[in-house]
């Protein structure tokens, strides 16, 4: 069945058209919100139950953003192969559509920063984006953009995927998940509201993910957070995250895995992350943060 929401109480619900969620509204009322999403609006969050997630393979566990892009480009098979030979739990890829309605990895919406070309992914067929290269320090290397297609081969049965769901259709995408056998390997980060809707429809069971809005700082916001949007994974800054929260999460077995990553990401950043409690995070050094975590005893 399509669920479907009015335009304005979208917006209300997502106030952030791109990436993250910068505050909750009240304007909704619960017999609203659980119209969409088929819920009971006598039931708050203490009796939400999420989606199950991929089954955790380590204590810890490490999101390696945009693969492993220390030593190769980000969102590149290679990148993604090195995630996998350092042990990461997940791969972070970002999701986009061509112009034929072909799934592919690319964070940005134009493809100038990354490759020889120009223009807008949506704008250009398969074909002419196979043909691109991607632009690397080390000339010896032929590194392209990656198919979905291509991920799901090389991801099965060795790393879980999180999807940043930037541009793709949700009917296209868990079909294919599907039919390579990975429905169960995988979790979606949310990026509009229409996405949220979509995916429910399509297969209710994914697990999704949002980011905490930014007046969310204690349980009572996190509890209204949570009865608004029942989010399966949370992410968002991990300094958002204070002992409150993650005591809350953790009550309620729900996955807080935000993003660790910065231009100051280190052992000081991961000492605060483990401090609060945190059980998971996004990194741009997926092999550093594993050997952290393993000579801390936490992996």
């Amino acid at each position: 069945m399509i669920l479907l929401i009015p335009a304005i109480s979208l917006w209300q619900l997502f106030a952030a058209p791109e990436l993250k969620i910068k505050t909750i509204t009240s304007d909704l009322s619960r017999q609203q919100i659980a119209s969409a999403y088929q819920l009971n609006p006598a039931d708050g969050a203490d009796n939400y139950t999420a989606n199950p997630i991929p089954a955790p393979r380590h204590r810890f566990t490490v999101i390696a953003h945009r693969g492993d892009h220390v030593l190769f480009p980000e969102n590149t098979l290679a990148a993604y192969e090195q995630a996998i030979k350092h042990g990461a739990d997940y791969v972070e890829i970002d999701l986009r559509t061509t112009k034929d309605g072909e799934l592919v990895s690319l964070h940005d919406a134009r493809i100038d920063r990354m490759t020889n070309d120009t223009g807008m992914v949506k704008n250009k067929m398969l074909a002419d984006i196979e043909k691109l290269s991607i632009k690397t320090k080390d000339k010896t290397l032929n590194l392209h953009i990656p198919t979905f297609k291509q991920i799901l081969a090389l991801c099965k049965n060795k790393i879980y995927i999180y999807i940043d769901f930037k541009e793709a259709d949700p009917a296209v995408v868990y079909p294919l998940l599907k039919q390579y056998g990975m429905e169960k390997q995988v979790l979606v980060y949310i990026n509009k509201p229409e996405q949220f809707t979509q995916w429910r429809a399509v297969a209710p069971q994914m697990p999704l993910m949002l980011s905490l809005p930014d007046d969310v700082k204690d349980s009572v916001t996190l509890m209204r957070f949570m009865d608004q949007y029942h989010p399966d994974v949370l992410d968002g800054d991990f300094k958002q995250y204070n002992n409150e929260l993650v005591a809350w999460a953790k009550k309620h077995h729900l996955p807080a895995w935000p993003d660790g990553q910065s231009g100051a990401e280190g052992p000081e950043v991961w000492d605060m992350a483990v401090a609060r409690g945190l059980t998971g995070l996004q990194t741009d050094h997926p092999e550093a943060f594993i050997n952290y975590l393993t000579q801390k005893g936490l992996r």
